[in-house]
């Protein structure tokens, strides 16, 4: 195919322009078509850079910078998505009108692109509902199954930067709600992009477009309200949205389950897509609760709850005198570990069986319990919409703040179910005069202690990534840290019957384990260490299984330099 030169894509340029619905985005690219047209190499950089590539859609389906061009998230792409969606279920009907749920968050662009997604679908033919307001990722993933729709669609970039924003697709009937696997991406995609060849934005119809009622959004706050144990203690909260849409609904969870209003980081508590208080609205990111811990101080607070800005993730913290901040957030897989200990035993004095899952980069700590329980285990690849399908589900985590603790309401993770049953934990926690800290020891003493450590290197090419995933399968090491590799699996071959993904996962003498991947969300590489210690106190596990981690992480950063 011959290389496209700056002419061609001048004139690709100017076809966008043309079928673009934002005046926006049609001004920033008129600007740079005019400065390349004058010979501005920068600018010819800039639309070889938006029309040499497209942005992909997948199982994550579609997620990047607001701009215009077929590189970027905007109205036209936007649209285009939404058509390919809408021939896919209208190719799966067998005759009856498939159905959409679509719901937005408070980044730029969210709204206007919920409507554009919901008025493409429905001049295409498709039942499309528009949650009334903006409102929290899992309560369009709850809507899915409650309105028994055939797809949904949230408009949200979760905790990416602020001038990003995404497209993230469900499917009901036997999918149940979960987010789209393979083969469901690539069929999307191929019609999406049958579009983008054959017909113009302007040329796709557009249709009348349903409001869901206030009734979806009171069923998920009865439903979830309702997984809390009444509190015979109240302890003292303090909670942030990060800029985002969880405390509207959070509030009136919290109010149903009978817990007392935490006091709040005001300055992010109202949605805000410019996140001005932090540098990434990401709880895991440095910085990001400095305000909740702030906040924490001044309220004497025993907990701190935090969302990211669609609420679908959650992160604790706790009061920590050996830190300068004088809290400590809870890693992950430590919140993951707390909320599947809480869920097995209540399935244990219920008498109930089921599974517990997590994603392959998750703590093992998980299995250690699910099996102390009488309960199965699975272990998935990345993302909830994995972790969601396995079988007989009761509780399923990912060590990026992610937590099902409700698989019967929703088959996505919840920030806001997983925050109200972390609370119950703490409330009975403190009515028996104990504190998350004495559980997280009582933990280590039953189970063993489970550290964790993860290496996040994000870059600016791509191309850094897969050269790094190259280099470790071509040169493996023999050893890391000073530990000797007993063996590498690369599940790009497909491992324990899991599809086939780029991972590598190098388990090391005495069973600790490295897992190396790219992120599918953002531009990084992710590198995720686990080990283990089961011998003496549990001083003396922790000391081990944290030295052993931080040796394994200073050899895998010399390795992935």
């Amino acid at each position: 195919m011959p290389q496209a030169t700056d002419a061609d894509r001048i004139a690709l340029a100017e076809a966008w322009i043309a079928q673009d619905p934002d005046p926006e985005t049609r001004e920033e690219l008129a600007a740079i078509v005019a400065a390349a047209r004058a010979g501005d190499a920068a600018a010819a950089a800039d639309l070889a850079d938006r029309f040499d590539a497209r942005l992909a859609f997948g199982t994550a389906g579609l997620r990047g910078e607001i701009a215009a061009g077929p590189n970027r998230m905007n109205r036209v792409l936007v649209s285009q998505g939404a058509a390919g969606l809408a021939a896919y279920l209208l190719e799966r009907a067998d005759g009856r009108t498939p159905s959409v749920v679509v719901g937005f968050d408070g980044r730029r662009n969210s709204e206007a692109f919920a409507r554009d997604v919901a008025e493409v679908m429905a001049g295409a033919g498709v039942r499309a509902i528009l949650l009334p307001r903006l409102l929290p990722t899992p309560v369009l993933a709850f809507a899915v199954r409650h309105l028994d729709t055939s797809a949904g669609v949230m408009i949200t970039a979760s905790h990416n930067p602020p001038n990003d924003n995404g497209m993230k697709v469900y499917l009901g009937g036997d999918d149940a709600g979960s987010q789209i696997v393979a083969p469901a991406d690539a069929e999307i995609a191929a019609h999406i992009l049958r579009v983008a060849e054959t017909t113009t934005v302007t040329q796709l119809p557009r249709g009348a477009v349903e409001t869901a009622p206030e009734s979806v959004v009171d069923a998920y706050v009865s439903e979830t309200a309702a997984i809390a144990e009444r509190p015979a203690a109240q302890p003292r909260v303090v909670y942030t949205a990060m800029h985002g849409v969880g405390w509207e609904t959070m509030r009136r969870v919290l109010e149903t389950a009978g817990f007392d209003v935490p006091a709040l980081v005001s300055a992010q508590i109202e949605p805000d897509g410019r996140f001005p208080t932090v540098a990434f609205p990401n709880p895991e990111e440095p910085g990001a609760m400095d305000l909740s811990f702030a906040a924490a101080r001044e309220a004497g607070a025993d907990l701190v709850i935090a969302n990211d800005p669609d609420a679908d993730r959650l992160a604790i913290a706790i009061p920590d005198p050996g830190t300068e901040e004088g809290y400590r957030r809870l890693t992950g897989n430590e919140v993951g570990l707390l909320l599947g200990w809480q869920v097995a035993e209540r399935a244990g004095a219920e008498g109930a069986g089921g599974t517990l899952a997590c994603s392959i980069v998750s703590s093992p700590g998980l299995e250690a319990i699910a099996h102390a329980h009488g309960l199965g285990f699975a272990s998935t690849l990345t993302g909830f919409k994995w972790i969601s399908r396995a079988p007989g589900l009761l509780f399923g985590f990912e060590e990026a703040l992610g937590y099902l603790v409700n698989p019967a309401t929703l088959r996505d993770k919840d920030g806001i179910s997983a925050g109200v049953a972390f609370l119950s934990l703490a409330a009975r926690l403190a009515a028996e005069g104990r504190t998350i800290a004495d559980r997280l020891d009582e933990l280590v003493e039953r189970f063993g202690c489970f550290a964790s450590s993860q290496v996040s290197i994000r870059v600016t090419d791509l191309s850094r990534i897969a050269a790094v995933m190259a280099r470790l399968r071509a040169e493996p090491p023999a050893a890391v840290g000073g530990v000797r590799v007993d063996r590498i699996e690369d599940l790009a071959t497909g491992v324990d019957g899991l599809p086939p993904s780029d991972v590598l996962r190098i388990r090391l003498d005495g069973g600790a384990r490295v897992m190396v991947r790219p992120s599918g969300t953002e531009p990084k590489l992710k590198v995720y260490i686990d080990a283990a210690a089961t011998q003496g106190s549990v001083a003396e596990r922790r000391a081990a299984a944290s030295d052993l981690v931080a040796r394994i992480e200073s050899g895998m950063r010399e390795l992935v330099a």
